[in-house]
């Protein structure tokens, strides 16, 4: 049954990983594969460890950086917001892809793992990388199942190991970022190996030399998982929990080693984060009593990289692409945008009513049993107690921390939900017999429907190519298409039979609708925008990155915000002249998300007749994250009234 489940998973996870037909959708996975696009091995010793001369640094553009196909700077620095250790491990899984090419012969041409994998297509080096990246990252999120299935039987037992591991490899938040390559599936990966690691240094009958084995295991697994993201700091929490337990009388010698091996671990993964010290990352003097901390300068480029993450999801920087979470409540909006779309209704119902029965239960076990900790250590009809202590001890300052944050992405969670796939399972076996049976099944049943339907839609086209193509076949060259700023462009390069078209055959210019807040949301900048509208031939839309967030902040945009409607109502002379859209679809059923209902906007009409000919559920608002990579909705716009800037400032009300 393991084994069935795994493969299930495998399916789910390498299904569509050519989800955008290798055009590079996804910002984050397409810098990080650019920066992996110079990570070569270097040719001495000397330039291996020096931050502005390695081809190791993700910090640094190596002096003479190059990869076909793309271009490439040398010689500067670079942020770089990631673990090294993702990165690292994609461009090993690439090379090892390139020794393996030879094998294209053996197996079916038109295989996307020949043609992507093996590059039977030619593919250059940032594509070839990031399609061998996808197909790492799914095999990394099956591996994730398998440590659910080894953590959940360790702790209830194989029923629940199993039906765990069913829920992980249903579940559609990890088969989404299962496609792309970024680094919060290794995280997970790591995080969930390190916890396991540490049950079993817990557990009844691991003593002497095994015991120890499997606690500096998990701290090795530690320093992969904050090698892989920083977030994953918090491990340290559940580790000394797992020292205290099991080395009370040595319990500081123990930490120390722990924590020594752990870092040494990070080190080895993420050298330069140690290594460059070419960035300023200044902390103020402060004062405490009687003693002044100094001001120091770290000079660290990951400290400087982290600082500016964290003031990031804190909501410290104001970002435009952070404001979409203006209005959002803590805990509330992650738990939402789970059980509509991350886990969905049944699946997110279990995961976190899982959560507070465990919790629950071990604080019920020890008021009743009115154990001291210490005692837990000692008494073997306890060891339930030592392992959950240990899980829980990862999962709650986890989320308590991350469900605060200003900024929701979704993924922010997958960290956790291995364990609430097990916490989940666990209290559902509890029931009586009639209930089980029901609830797993009615769970089962519900969320592989939902899974199955999410993969359907990596079978039509990318919305984005689909748009392209009809530009290329209905706009001619040399025209005007507007985009908004902050979001992606049309159209995107490519081949059209034995053509290539490029996007330069067009004149281009972006929408400023998203930028300049405040009183700098004002006449100047309406009129700029305005002035481009009336030059334009044709506008596209292609996500809801702005539509979706400027509307609903008009204290921030009192002039921008009222752009959209008008745009949709055709007050400004622009006529919807095609739609495309790609959704969650089984049995002819689609599962569509409803972008113009937070804003309060009315969709152009072509748009609501697109949506309205696909019949199926609409699940209200989705985070913006979970639809702009995969499944964008676009919008082209045809400028067919020619109205003067005049005429539309006109529609605006300015004070």
């Amino acid at each position: 049954m393991v084994t069935a489940v795994l493969l299930a998973a495998a399916v789910l996870r390498l299904t569509g990983i050519d989800w955008d037909g290798n055009h590079h959708y996804h910002p984050d996975e397409r810098y990080i594969s650019w920066v992996a696009t110079t990570i070569e091995w270097p040719g001495d010793i000397a330039s291996a460890f020096s931050p502005a001369r390695s081809s190791f640094n993700p910090y640094y553009w190596p002096p003479e950086a190059s990869s076909a196909g793309i271009q490439v700077e040398q010689d500067q620095p670079r942020k770089f917001a990631y673990g090294h250790l993702p990165l690292y491990l994609g461009v090993a899984a690439t090379r090892l892809a390139d020794w393996l090419e030879p094998l294209t012969a053996v197996f079916p041409p038109n295989w996307v793992f020949t043609q992507d994998i093996l590059n039977g297509a030619g593919l250059v080096e940032f594509g070839h990388l990031t399609a061998v990246a996808r197909a790492l990252t799914g095999l990394v999120d099956v591996g994730t199942v398998w440590l659910t299935f080894l953590l959940g039987r360790r702790l209830y037992g194989a029923k629940v190991g199993l039906l765990a591991a069913a829920f992980l490899a249903l579940n559609v938040m990890h088969l989404q970022l299962a496609h792309f390559f970024t680094v919060d599936p290794y995280m997970t990966f790591f995080v969930a190996a390190a916890v396991y690691f540490m049950v079993r240094a817990g557990g009844a009958g691991e003593a002497g030399k095994r015991r120890t084995g499997n606690l500096l295991l998990a701290a090795v697994f530690v320093g992969l998982a904050v090698g892989s993201k920083f977030a994953a700091i918090l491990l340290l929490a559940p580790l000394a929990v797992t020292v205290w337990l099991g080395w009370r009388e040595r319990w500081g010698v123990w930490l120390v080693t722990a924590v020594l091996v752990a870092f040494l671990s990070f080190f080895i993964t993420n050298p330069f984060a140690i290594l460059d010290l070419s960035c300023e990352v200044i902390t103020p003097e402060v004062p405490l009593g009687p003693v002044t901390i100094p001001r120091l300068d770290w000079r660290s480029c990951y400290l400087e990289n982290i600082s500016r993450q964290s003031a990031m999801v804190r909501g410290d920087s104001d970002l435009p692409f952070t404001r979409q979470y203006s209005g959002t409540l803590p805990y509330l909006y992650f738990i939402e945008m789970q059980l509509k779309w991350g886990m969905g209704p049944l699946l997110g119902l279990a995961a976190f009513a899982g959560l507070g029965w465990a919790v629950w239960r071990e604080a019920k076990r020890l008021k009743i049993e009115r154990l001291k900790i210490e005692d837990l250590r000692l008494n073997a009809n306890h060891q339930s107690s030592i392992i959950n202590l240990i899980v829980l001890a990862w999962v709650i300052p986890y989320f308590l921390t991350t469900g605060a944050f200003y900024v929701k992405f979704m993924r922010y969670l997958q960290p956790v939900t291995p364990f609430l796939m097990i916490f989940g399972a666990a209290m559902t076996l509890s029931w009586g017999r009639k209930w089980r049976r029901t609830a797993v099944s009615l769970i089962l049943i519900t969320t592989a429907l939902y899974a199955l339907s999410f993969v359907n839609l990596y079978r039509q086209p990318h919305p984005w190519v689909a748009a392209s193509q009809w530009i290329y076949a209905n706009v001619k060259p040399g025209m005007l298409i507007l985009s908004e700023q902050w979001d992606d462009s049309l159209p995107s390069s490519m081949w059209l039979g034995d053509v290539y078209r490029r996007r330069s055959e067009y004149r281009s210019a972006e929408l400023t609708w998203h930028s300049s807040t405040g009183s700098n949301d004002n006449a100047e900048k309406l009129a700029a925008n305005l002035q481009l509208l009336a030059e334009a031939e044709y506008m596209t839309i292609v996500s809801n990155r702005v539509y979706g967030v400027v509307p609903r902040l008009p204290e921030k945009y009192p002039l921008s915000s009222q752009y959209h409607q008008l745009l949709f109502d055709g007050s400004l002379g622009y006529e919807a002249v095609a739609v495309y859209g790609r959704f969650p679809n089984l049995f002819g059923i689609y599962l569509q998300p409803d972008t113009f209902g937070w804003p309060h906007l009315r969709p152009p009409a072509p748009v609501a007749d697109y949506l309205a000919d696909m019949p199926g559920i609409r699940w209200g608002r989705a985070d913006e994250s979970f639809l702009v990579y995969d499944q964008p909705l676009v919008v082209i716009f045809e400028n067919v009234e020619k109205l003067t800037t005049g005429e539309m400032m006109a529609r605006f009300v300015v004070d």
